[in-house]
Formats: C-alpha cells, sequence, structure tokens
C-alpha cells in the first residue's frame, strides 16, 4: 500500500477551481486509452457518465461533522470531483490500479489523499464515512466486510439487484442473507435508481444509490459466524419448508418445536419457507444456538472483525453495474 497525498485539506466550496473530469463516452474511451486502462467486463466494470448521479451519491456520503470520507476506487474521477465539490476537508480515495492512481493525483493535485491499495484489504477507519460506485464483481465481499468491520457509514452505487438484496423485505425473491446480515449490522436505505444509460460501456442492467448505517449498540447474536451457519443452513434448500429443515439444526422434529417455541416464531412456522420469516427471528434463533463450537466468537462488537475475503479484481468509481445476473 502506497499513499500519494496531493495537499492540503482545507474546506473548498464550490466548483469554479475544481478541474474537468472525462465524463462524456467519448472522453471516457480517449482517457482510457491514453492511461492503457481497459474496463473489464467479466467484473463489471462501467464508467458514470452522469455528473447529477455522482452529485446525488456525494450528497448521501457528505458527513455531519468532521468525519473522515474515503472514496473506494477513484476512476476518472467523476465522485471524487462531485464530493471535492461538496467542500470535504478530509478525502481519501483508495485506487488499487497504479494508473488511475497517478491520474487522480495529477488531476486533483493539492486537494486530496490517494491510497494505492486494494480496498477488500485496506483498513478504513471504522467511524470514516465509505463512498463509492462499486463493480458489480466486488460489491457484495466488500458491503459485507465493511459491515462486519463496524463501518460507521457506507454510500454507494452498485447494480439495483445488489442494493435490492441487502434492503429487501422477508417474502420477497430478493430476501436471503445479506438481507439478513445488513440488518444485523445497522439499517440499510435504497434511493433512486440510476439508468444503464448512464454508464460506459452501457451495462444490461440499472444501478442504484445504496445507504448503510452501522447499528448501536450490541449485537443481538453472541456470534457472527454462529448466525451464519443457520442461515447458510436454512436458505439452503429455499423450496423447503422450515419445518423440513430445521431438524437440521437440532436432530429431530420434537426438538425443533421447542427450539423454535422458545425463538418466538410464529404459529405455522413449520409451513413457512426461509424468505417468510423476518430477520429478528434468526437473531433469536441464532442466540439459543450459541457459537459454533469452533467459532469460539464473541458476544460483543469484536465479533465484527475477521480475515477479509482478498480480492481479484479492480475497483473504478465509475464502475457501478456490470453486465453479468447474480448467481
Amino acid at each position: 500500500m502506497s499513499r500519494t497525498s496531493t495537499g492540503s485539506s482545507s474546506r473548498r466550496d464550490g466548483s469554479s477551481d475544481l478541474p474537468d473530469v472525462p465524463a462524456r463516452p467519448d472522453e471516457i474511451e480517449e482517457a482510457l486509452g491514453r492511461l492503457g486502462v481497459r474496463p473489464s467486463r467479466g467484473l463489471g466494470q462501467s464508467f458514470l457518465t452522469d455528473p447529477f448521479v455522482a452529485d446525488a451519491l456525494a450528497a448521501l456520503a457528505v458527513p455531519a461533522g468532521e468525519e473522515p470520507v474515503f472514496e473506494v476506487g477513484g476512476g476518472l474521477g467523476i465522485v471524487t470531483r462531485a464530493l471535492l465539490r461538496r467542500g470535504l476537508r478530509r478525502l481519501t480515495v483508495v485506487e488499487r490500479d497504479p494508473r488511475l492512481v497517478r491520474h487522480l493525483a495529477r488531476t486533483f493535485e493539492g486537494r486530496l489523499v490517494v491510497v494505492h491499495a486494494d480496498a477488500l484489504r485496506f483498513p478504513f477507519p471504522a467511524e470514516a464515512v465509505a463512498v463509492g460506485s462499486l463493480p458489480y464483481a466486488i460489491a457484495t465481499p466488500l458491503l459485507l466486510s465493511r459491515m462486519r468491520a463496524g463501518q460507521a457509514r457506507i454510500a454507494v452505487l452498485v447494480q439495483n439487484e445488489v442494493a435490492e438484496r441487502f434492503a429487501a423485505a422477508p417474502g420477497s425473491r430478493e430476501y436471503g442473507r445479506p438481507t439478513i446480515l445488513a440488518r444485523l449490522f445497522g439499517d440499510t436505505e435504497l434511493f433512486q435508481e440510476v439508468p444503464a444509460e448512464a454508464f460506459h460501456p452501457r451495462p444490461k442492467v440499472a444501478g442504484r444509490l445504496l445507504v448503510y448505517r452501522s447499528r448501536r449498540g450490541p449485537l443481538p447474536v453472541p456470534s457472527v459466524e454462529g448466525l451464519e451457519r443457520v442461515v447458510r443452513l436454512l436458505f439452503s434448500s429455499r423450496r423447503k419448508q422450515l419445518g423440513n429443515l430445521v431438524s437440521r439444526l437440532t436432530g429431530s422434529a420434537g426438538d425443533s418445536f421447542a427450539l423454535a417455541a422458545a425463538a418466538r416464531w410464529p404459529p405455522g412456522w413449520e409451513r413457512l419457507r426461509p424468505e417468510e420469516l423476518e430477520p429478528a427471528a434468526y437473531f433469536r434463533l441464532a442466540a439459543l444456538l450459541g457459537p459454533t463450537p469452533t467459532s469460539g466468537a464473541k458476544a460483543d462488537r469484536t465479533s465484527r472483525t475477521g480475515t477479509e475475503t482478498p480480492a481479484t479484481d479492480q475497483h473504478r468509481d465509475q464502475g457501478a453495474v456490470g453486465p453479468r445476473t447474480r448467481a
């Protein structure tokens, strides 16, 4: 990891003294060609072309106080510029591609700090606001990693389907493990959809603005790993009713009914499918089962920390959506 300081962090208001950045498709193509960068379709990288969307994302990321702001993947700088236009005092951009690190440092000289690092391994300060437009390939692992680490607030532009998974309602097709974990760690709110036309190359799907705020106080489960084990097992057979699934945790149907009663599951739970139970029901069940025998996880917020998933992709502030559908 290397760090490039571009000078003062004093407040700047307005955009009259900010440099222009590539936004139109032809400008993006020219800039990428000059830098020798090719967006990866396999990683779902597309470049944001709409400065109004960039400004909307920046508005959601502006801290209430003096908290630092860390942008994930500065890319060609369209979101970076929008953040600076909002007058941020403490902005750091974490970018993996050394060519884009140099581009951002030159473009915004004297206004921010650029760090050459992998965002999935970078030690973001917990009190910081994390912001960025994320490629599809890293959106889910990065969000879950930051939530687990206790990130205070996150404002991102992601593929619409990814956003819906983190804020889905029970009973919906999108409801699953990411929804339950996001609810465990905090609150997720969705904002405007972003059409595919706002990106270059144009992806097959739309994007969505998402804001996450961390839970205050202790987690409602003694072990995050224990909850993940429960959710993974029960959601491995979404078409089956819970009456046929909970016994995999308890060993017998009788124990399953006793456990469900202790967890205050609703009457008739045995005829429900996993996506029909609210997150709190899974929290209560996991609290009764306790940590897994090998986890030894603590019951407080330190259970959020853990080994982060290594990244195998490149981060772009414009890489919000991609051609692949969720597996």
